[in-house]
């Protein structure tokens, strides 16, 4: 079998590959419209989100058996399409759910003791204690919403910490030892922290908005590593403004591209040139312009399952699990 990679990966990928007997070509630069015209001579394409899979490159790709994806989502991918061709698809959210649940936890410590800020402030030569003194997270509620390898691996991160831990997901009967599944009302009524751990689908686009975030009976701490266009971002920092969320750690952003390689341009250009100059050649959304400048707003471009170990993890599990397929 003939497999074509389209990003680069950790080294294991291919070498394990190689091992097991199938061809592997790496094609990291040419266009989609050039890996159409011969992506008919392949069996399997190996990416993380170079571009999208749609239907007319599905079409084009005549012999494909598999598609592997060495991330955690596949909305990239028209899912229903390849499956109807028979296409496998292969996702890895196993190997960065670790990373995610670590950076989670970061990020709502780094808010509750402002670290951040404080971290700022004394590089200036200020010293306000009193400005920032934190809050503990013992004694809280925190709620995840979307109970599968995330938002697992988040609650087994707070075990060492006096909390309750809720979930609540669309399927039933997920909640484990490491948190209480309940319905969405209790889960409103009850909790001071919420951490989204879903997957982009129509039912999670722009499901955090203002009538969402108006049925929570207490201002709550809001954390983000999942995708941005979860967050309709104008009304989370409307409810910033208002107290409603009292700060915010957000490592997705709605104005990311579908690759997550940058905000707001395409992929041309080098990754170096797009980050220098993608927030100087857009007119900045009014809504990002003040997460950028809040003190208790905490942002990262998209790196929680982003780890050395991670990117190991990532890789071998995309192995495993096309040689229990195809081997």
């Amino acid at each position: 079998m003939k497999i074509l990679h389209l990003d680069t990966n950790h080294e294991l990928l291919l070498n394990q590959l190689n091992d097991l007997g199938f061809t592997n070509h790496e094609d990291y630069t040419s266009s989609k419209e050039t890996i159409e015209t011969k992506i008919k001579d392949y069996d399997g394409i190996i990416l993380r989100s170079r571009f999208t899979i749609d239907a007319p490159f599905l079409d084009a790709a005549t012999n494909l058996k598999f598609i592997g994806r060495v991330g955690a989502g596949l909305e990239n991918i028209d899912c229903d399409y390849a499956e109807k061709k028979g296409i496998t698809l292969i996702a890895a959210p196993e190997g960065n759910r670790n990373a995610v649940g670590e950076h989670a936890l970061g990020m709502l410590l780094s808010l509750f003791n402002k670290l951040n800020k404080a971290d700022i402030e004394v590089r200036q030569g200020k010293w306000l204690r009193e400005d920032n003194r934190g809050v503990e997270l013992d004694g809280k509620t925190v709620g995840i919403i979307g109970y599968g390898n995330m938002g697992k691996a988040f609650s087994r991160k707070l075990r060492g910490f006096d909390v309750e831990v809720l979930c609540y997901d669309i399927k039933e009967q997920v909640g484990d030892a490491n948190a209480k599944q309940v319905s969405l009302s209790e889960f409103q009524e009850s909790v001071d922290v919420v951490s989204l751990h879903t997957p982009q689908t129509p039912l999670t686009l722009n499901m955090i908005n203002e009538t969402f975030i108006n049925q929570f009976k207490k201002p709550f701490w809001f954390i983000n590593t999942a995708r941005g266009k979860s967050v309709v971002t104008k009304d989370l920092v409307s409810a910033l403004k208002l107290g409603k969320v009292l700060g915010a750690g957000l490592d997705v952003l709605e104005y990311e591209k579908s690759s997550f390689e940058n905000l707001f341009k395409s992929n041309s250009g080098s990754q170096s040139e797009v980050e220098e100059r993608s927030l100087s050649e857009v007119e900045v959304p009014e809504a990002f312009q003040y997460l950028m400048k809040s003190q208790n707003v905490i942002l990262s471009p998209h790196v929680a399952g982003w780890t050395i170990e991670s990117k190991e993890k990532l890789a071998q599990t995309i192995v495993d699990k096309i040689k229990a397929k195809f081997c």
